[in-house]
């Protein structure tokens, strides 16, 4: 039974606390004072500590610092009256686990508490059977357990080793190469080479010459024969990215390949034969293209044999705390920090973002984050979205899901952080933060009174 010490010198919330800790099957003793909690420390270990940030005598920082020199293994999460404030954020520098906005909801607290008491391994997660959490959550370099992406892992398992061709369907940066290497390593070619090859990042005469290689003396420069990309893949897999932009003669040479499973390269004279799996995809519309005549009807149907749609981040948002702490981990050892995990608060701000540049754009978003944070924990400002200006103000880009949101209370929280942006530049004077939002005196002090900023 994991063992909670709470800290608050409001007994309300302290009976509060114990009752609901104790409902969930935790061991609680509760303290009124630092001292008290500080003493309680010194005889008992705890696993976890939940403080107020704001106390009298001691307040939460220094009572977080006791603590961490007495036992550094003990988990504290700190209760603080305004998510964003600059002392939260040094409370997280000095080894809090995570904070929580007083006023947050009780399924908010549960969530922290038992998240804490995971990465311990003081709980256990009953949802499923263990081996099947660790499949849905990485799969030959696809982190996810959304009911979308296990779809594609099973989709992935059926057609791997058919010897059907596969065109692979998604916005940029939803992981459709990641795909088309795990068909490859769950196909019996796995042993074999897998040649990946963007077809519309490589200028025209190059490009047939990276597929199809050459003969020496073709054009200058061909000093010596060369195989392609085809020859080289010979028994394994070539993926053929951003097959959209394939030029119309490279169209018709691919389409050969396809149909007949021979080639020539350039300046040759003879038909070279090759056993290959083509995969291929493109974040375009095929069928719009071909009606257009940008694009081969016969080569698409021979291509679309089996289409894989990746859905977008935007729609597959349960797997944004698998992949974010997937790229923490990442990174965190690249770097060679101590970085375990994300802030609720930046989680949050994550969970509410239209992710415009998908997976690839999280992974950056982490990787800067991993890079610019000094504490063990990322916290809100160093995540940049890209729906921030240049000067790092946000604009605020919800997306709205098949749920909906809670209009009122998002306005809440952006008029909060406005105002409190506007106290911090104005080092907390209220009436100069007043004339920045080109509102009253009164108006401020109300607004502030009733969102709980400090």
């Amino acid at each position: 039974m994991a063992k909670i010490l709470v800290l608050d010198d409001d007994q309300g919330m302290r009976e509060f606390m114990e009752i609901m800790l104790a409902k969930e099957g935790y061991e609680v003793t509760s303290a009124e004072d630092p001292a008290k909690a500080i003493n309680l420390c010194s005889r008992k270990d705890f696993d976890l500590v939940i403080t107020d940030l704001r106390m009298p005598k001691i307040d939460g920082i220094e009572f977080l610092k006791k603590i961490k020199d007495k036992k550094p293994e003990t988990t504290v999460i700190l209760i603080t009256a305004y998510a964003s404030g600059e002392t939260a954020v040094n409370a997280m520098k000095e080894g809090a686990y995570d904070y929580l906005e007083k006023g947050a909801s009780i399924d908010e607290l549960k969530k922290i508490v038992r998240s804490a008491l995971l990465k311990k391994g003081l709980v256990s997660d009953k949802r499923e059977p263990k081996k099947d959490a660790k499949e849905e959550k990485l799969f030959f370099g696809m982190v996810g357990k959304s009911r979308e992406i296990l779809k594609i892992f099973a989709t992935i398992k059926k057609v791997a080793d058919t010897p059907a061709n596969i065109l692979i369907l998604g916005e940029s940066g939803t992981g459709k190469e990641l795909v088309a290497r795990a068909i490859h390593e769950n196909s019996s070619r796995a042993k074999m080479p897998f040649q990946a090859i963007n077809s519309g990042g490589i200028p025209e005469n190059l490009l047939e010459s990276e597929l199809f290689g050459y003969m020496k003396g073709s054009f200058t420069g061909a000093y010596a024969d060369k195989p392609g990309l085809l020859e080289t893949a010979k028994g394994g897999t070539i993926f053929l990215d951003e097959i959209g932009e394939l030029p119309a003669v490279l169209q018709v040479k691919l389409l050969r390949v396809v149909q007949e499973k021979t080639f020539r390269r350039i300046g040759g004279a003879d038909d070279i034969k090759v056993d290959v799996r083509i995969i291929s995809a493109t974040n375009q519309n095929l069928e719009d293209k071909v009606k257009k005549g940008e694009f081969r009807e016969d080569l698409y149907f021979r291509l679309n044999v089996i289409p894989i749609y990746m859905p977008p981040l935007r729609e597959r948002k349960e797997d944004i705390p698998l992949l974010t702490n997937h790229f923490i981990e990442k990174y965190a050892k690249e770097f060679k920090k101590e970085i375990r995990t994300i802030s609720s608060y930046a989680m949050e701000l994550l969970m509410n973002y239209a992710f415009p540049g998908n997976i690839r754009e999280l992974e950056n978003i982490i990787e800067r984050g991993v890079a610019m944070e000094s504490s063990n924990i990322i916290l809100p400002e160093n995540l940049v979205l890209a729906s921030e200006s240049a000067t790092g103000e946000s604009i605020y880009t919800w997306d709205i899901g098949e749920n909906g949101i809670d209009l009122n209370s998002e306005l809440e929280k952006i008029e909060k952080a406005i105002i409190e942006k506007a106290l911090k530049k104005t080092k907390g004077s209220k009436t100069k933060a007043a004339e920045l939002l080109k509102i009253t005196f009164d108006s401020l002090r109300y607004r502030m009174e009733k969102l709980g900023v400090d």
